[in-house]
């Protein structure tokens, strides 16, 4: 049976509309997560199980008699910004909003099921992966937790973003690293705050607060290779003054990129190092925590080229090519990588889109069958009939 691939367009921008004007928070995804069941069950999956690490949902399909398994991940959760504009699915959820596209990650992946379910095409079994809680990093963490690996078995995993600034139809990927690691930081600085009419009778902090965000910036200029890659931004400084009080205690925070851990671990010494050093010298206390937030998304090279050869399938050649350079954004679909092999791609999202994150961004509907091909070839193609 060959589906109808107007009437599933038309369905699936009707999914990504209601669920774009539901949007909900990492860990909360309750009626996305049973939007997305019902869905399951009503195009036949053989198997479909809630609740896992949280508010994931695995759907399972089989078809022939192969013992190889493929998953498809999706991220179904919103972020805390409020969204801009007046189009009629807009939010209605205050505070928050599908401003990453994850609803139409979602909807991409429940119409490759529906392809699949329907036309069939593979031999062996196909994951549908729906997870919760990307935007901060716990989600994927949370279902291998909930024993995702032992319990839903998988010998590759892909996965799609979609990508402001790329045409619709445009498709980039690349072997090893595609995105980046992400580290928090917040430093702590403790001193004697007073009146900012007597500045000698304490020792304040901002101005050491200030010093440290400046020095922060040498970490990668001057103890980073210049061939290695590094990021670290400063994010907020906050402090306990007021108008004319100077404040005796300021908090530091922000995050650092890379791509390997041993530029992580040189990040984190020298900032102890930058921050011990800049309290010494104005004479209060440091405190530094750093964590480890997203691992770098390692992209294997042969399922790399696997990934281009499904594309060059659905989209005209001109429009599949190798990503110019590592992303230093992060994606939590990197912690499925530690148990198969994979690859994540980029599917464009319209040159004159808003930024992700941006309370004016919305994903454009014309890139969703482009997603559900991709989903499903790719199950074609590593599980052949």
């Amino acid at each position: 049976m060959t589906i109808d691939r107007n009437a599933l367009h038309a369905e699936m921008t009707a999914w990504r509309r209601d669920l774009h004007a539901h949007p909900e928070f990492g860990f909360e995804e309750v009626r996305t997560a049973a939007f997305v069941a019902r869905k399951l069950r009503e195009f036949g999956l053989d198997e479909v199980v809630e609740g896992v690490g949280g508010t994931g949902v695995v759907g399972t399909l089989r078809r022939g008699t192969g013992n190889r398994s493929i998953a498809l991940r999706a991220d179904m959760d919103a972020l805390r910004i409020t969204e801009q504009g007046d189009r009629a699915y807009r939010s209605q959820a205050p505070g928050v909003m599908h401003a990453c596209g994850h609803d139409g990650h979602t909807a991409m992946l429940l119409g490759a099921a529906r392809m699949l379910a329907e036309e069939g095409g593979f031999d062996g079994t196909v994951r549908f992966l729906f997870q919760p809680a990307e935007e901060w990093g716990r989600g994927a963490l949370a279902m291998l937790a909930d024993g995702l690996a032992e319990r839903f078995p998988f010998d590759e995993i892909y996965g799609i973003h979609n990508m402001p600034g790329l045409p619709v139809g445009r498709f980039e990927t690349r072997p090893g690293a595609l995105m980046s690691a992400e580290d928090n930081f917040e430093i702590v600085l403790e001193g004697v705050g007073g009146h900012a009419a007597r500045p000698h009778w304490g020792n304040e902090v901002l101005v050491a607060a200030c010093a440290l965000v400046t020095s922060l910036q040498t970490i990668v200029s001057r103890r980073l290779s210049p061939t290695d890659v590094g990021v670290v931004s400063v994010t907020e400084l906050v402090t306990d003054g007021t108008r004319n009080a100077l404040p005796g205690l300021a908090r530091v925070l922000g995050d650092a990129r890379s791509f390997s851990p041993q530029v992580s671990a040189q990040i984190e010494r020298q900032m102890r190092v930058i921050a011990e050093g800049t309290a010494l010298a104005h004479n209060v206390a440091a405190t530094v925590t750093y964590t480890r937030e997203f691992v770098p998304l390692l992209n294997d090279p042969a399922l790399v080229e696997e990934a281009f050869a499904v594309a060059r399938g659905f989209l005209p050649a001109g429009n599949v090519a190798l990503a110019a350079e590592p992303m230093t954004g992060s994606e939590d679909f990197a912690h499925f990588l530690a148990h198969a092999p994979g690859c994540f791609v980029f599917l464009g999202n319209g040159e004159g889109s808003a930024p992700l994150h941006n309370p004016g961004y919305d994903f454009d509907d014309a890139g969703l069958l482009h997603g559900a091909d991709f989903h499903a070839g790719i199950a074609r193609r590593r599980l052949p009939a």
